[in-house]
């Protein structure tokens, strides 16, 4: 069995292709048909489905990580998409369950208790503009969550760069340090081959001066004999 990266990626990623068209069909075909408990039980197992899918995006990130260079930027490219569309599943289904809370809320006032007391049908109007606020709370502190996870994501993405860029980086002062290293001797085999030459020309001129110096001596002793 091939446990290589891409493997493994590719494995995840068909399971991932999967489960989002069940969220998907959940989503557009299921839960629109749907009313009361059943959609709620539907929104249920849409949640443990996405947090399913969550978790093979998490894993197709830890194989990534594992990719020769050369091939990283395609399936960088392949995870940022499942990403938008598991996050475009999760922006709908937190809209289902707000249009779902909303139906509720509108149902119960549609059908009041019976009851003479105008105080309580104003406090329980209150109650319901109260749940209401909450309920478009909810919906922007959702909206935020998302624009938070999206920034993350994008600050994930370029923090990736950058140590992509600083990997580069090394390996050229690597390279470089090398280069210099290998010049270091050049330039130590080259002194030893100077320093050599010079002391034969010390050596050479020693020499030279010795044999002149003989010659001296030998034309001194003949021009004395001749003289005597």
């Amino acid at each position: 069995m091939d446990n290589s990266p891409t493997v493994l990626f590719e494995s995840y990623e068909q399971d991932f292709k999967t489960v989002l068209a069940t969220i998907k069909e959940k989503l557009e075909v299921d839960a629109p048909a749907q009313k009361g408990e059943q959609r709620k039980a539907t929104l249920r197992r849409l949640e443990m489905e996405l947090d399913e899918a969550d978790e093979m995006t998490s894993q197709m990130e830890v194989e990534i990580q594992g990719m020769p260079q050369s091939i990283k930027p395609k399936y960088q490219a392949r995870l940022k998409s499942a990403k938008a569309e598991l996050q475009k599943a999760k922006k709908q289904t937190k809209d289902l369950h707000l249009s779902t809370s909303r139906g509720d809320l509108l149902s119960t006032g549609a059908n009041p208790s019976a009851s003479d007391d105008p105080y309580a049908d104003d406090e329980a109007q209150s109650q319901r503009t109260r749940l209401l606020q909450g309920t478009q709370s909810l919906s922007d502190s959702t909206r935020r969550l998302e624009d938070s996870q999206r920034i993350a994501l994008e600050t994930e993405n370029v923090g990736a760069d950058i140590l992509r860029t600083l990997r580069q980086q090394r390996g050229t002062i690597e390279h470089a340090v090398e280069q210099l290293g290998q010049a270091d001797v050049h330039i130590d085999r080259a002194s030893g081959t100077l320093k050599g030459m010079v002391r034969r020309m010390y050596q050479q001129k020693l020499i030279t001066g010795a044999i002149i110096i003989v010659l001296v001596l030998l034309i001194l002793i003949i021009l004395y004999e001749k003289l005597t």
